[in-house]
This record gives C-alpha cells, structure tokens and sequence, in this order.
C-alpha cells in the first residue's frame, strides 16, 4: 500500500470517492429496504418517506461501507479482489474518508430524522455501528464466525424500510430479516471458498481459513437449506400467496442443488457461480414477494 496518497485529478477523486461507498452493495441494500417499504404499506407509500427514507438509508449504508474500506485497507492491499479499492492503492487518506463517511451518514441520518421517523433513525444509527465497527471493527478478524453474528447488521435493509412506513417493526418485518440472516453465510462462504488462499494470507479468519473447505462446504449446505425453510415463513404466516409459495420453492431448490454439487463436487468454478446465484437468488425472492404482495 502507498504510504502517501496519490495526486488525482478531480473526476478520479469523485470516482475513487463513489467507490468507497460499495455501490453494487449498496444497491441491494436499498433494493430489499424499498420492498420493506412497498411491502409495509396498505397502498401507496407516502413519496416523503420513499425518498427521504431511501436516501437516508442509502446514505448511512455508504457511509458504513466507507468505515469499512478504511479499517480493512490493509487486507484489501493483499487481496486480489480488493486491492483496486482506493484506499488500498492510495488515492484517498484516512482523514478524507473520515470526513466523506462522517458527511454522508451524517447527511443520511438527518434526512431519517426529519422526514420519516425517530425509529427508523436509530435502527439506521444501530446498523451502522453494527457493521462498521461491531462486525469490521471487532468480529472480522477474530473469529470465523463473523458474517453470521454480523449477518445482523446486512439483515436490517428490510425491516428500516418496514418502520419508515409504519413506525413499528412487526411479525413481517421480522421474517424479512431472518430470510437475508440466513442467506449470508452461504452467499459470503461460497466466496471465500474460492477466496481461501487470499484471506489466509490477509489473516482473516473466514471459515474456510480456519477449518477446512469441506467443513465450509457442508455448513454452506446445511445454511442453504435453513434458509429454504426461512423463506417459506411469509406464506406460512399468511404474508404472502401461492405465488410467492411456488417462487421461493423453485429458486430454493435451485440454491439447495447448487451447494449439494458445492458439497459433493466441489470446483473454484462452482464455487463463482453459487456466489454469483446466491445474489440472483436474494433479488428474485424480494421481487417475488412484491409482484405477489400486488396480486
């Protein structure tokens, strides 16, 4: 890593800002909190507290991501998949990160504040903490169990949206959160299945670092079909209809075959496309609980 930060030009600087924010995650962070939304509402969603709760939570997110990159840039420099982060090659300093996280959740959380709700707020606020310093800060590297206590924060998404629009988090709120609870650890362990190598060299203690790919293979099984059970709960409780029912089976069954072969015939190539699936998978079942919310 550079020990000093590179001169950029202004266009770089904003990219290498934007990208500390994890877009891509972000995005599927504000995807489920806007179903959270539409799903909690009667009818319409106020269009105050759409924007103002879909950006307040975004913001936060991006500032949570920000923290992230910072007290990870040193395992990010010696991670193939990371080190074009802007951290790690030395385009931003900490001090700059500082101050954009600080600006943006600031930003974020004073949007929640002032035009959605108290709740929602300290939910965001809680969710923060949670992931950047409860699960970076504190769990990432000292056990290998840390993306599933800190699979809470990453579960949050649904249920903020849930209380920006009713102020309360209910039984449905709950289940949303327990479905992407137990979709983290087989999405991110099939990750670090073909990502061994370079977390033991980063020295973070994933799963498959610390006991074994076949250990990891059969808890990415055994999660996958927890999390087929989970995501039947919204028919089960009456949340949802037969059309979520026969959805959540098909893309459930696809995910269980997909860590069987993971488990019986383990490949680095497999590996990709169940993690690559396991991000299809989420969306497809949020889009699913939606499309049959407004049938």
């Amino acid at each position: 890593m550079n020990s000093e930060v590179l001169p950029v030009g202004l266009a770089q600087r904003a990219r290498a800002f934007y990208s500390l924010t994890k877009p891509r995650v972000v995005s599927l962070i504000v995807f489920t909190a806007v179903i959270g939304m539409l799903l909690a509402a009667p009818g319409a969603v106020p269009l105050q507290i759409l924007f103002a709760g879909t950006a307040g939570i975004a913001l936060v997110a991006g500032a949570a991501a920000a923290i992230n990159c910072l007290v990870e840039q040193k395992i990010d420099a010696v991670m193939q998949r990371t080190a074009w982060r802007p951290l790690a090659r030395g385009e931003l300093s900490a001090a700059q990160t500082l101050v954009f996280a600080g600006v943006l959740g600031g930003a974020g959380l004073w949007l929640l504040y002032q035009f959605v709700n108290a709740l929602t707020l300290w939910l965001t606020l809680a969710t923060f903490i949670g992931y950047a310093v409860v699960y970076t800060v504190i769990l990432k590297p000292a056990t290998p169990q840390n993306i599933v206590i800190g699979g809470a924060s990453g579960a949050m998404p649904p249920v903020l949206g849930w209380a920006a629009v009713t102020g309360q988090v209910s039984a449905e709120a709950t289940v949303l959160f327990l479905i992407i609870f137990a979709w983290t650890p087989p999405h991110f362990w099939a990750l670090a299945l073909y990502r061994t190598e370079e977390y033991a060299r980063a020295g973070v203690p994933m799963l498959p670092v610390t006991h074994g790919k076949l250990y990891t293979r059969l808890q990415v099984l055994l999660y996958t079909l927890i999390l087929f059970g989970v995501s039947l709960l919204p028919f089960a409780i009456g949340m949802s209809g037969i059309a979520y029912l026969i959805a959540a089976a098909v893309l459930g069954g696809i995910f269980v075959a997909y860590a069987l072969r993971l488990y019986f015939a383990y490949s680095d190539r497999l590996a990709r496309r169940t993690f690559r699936y396991s991000i299809a998978y989420l969306a497809a079942l949020f889009t699913a609980l939606l499309v049959d919310h407004y049938l």
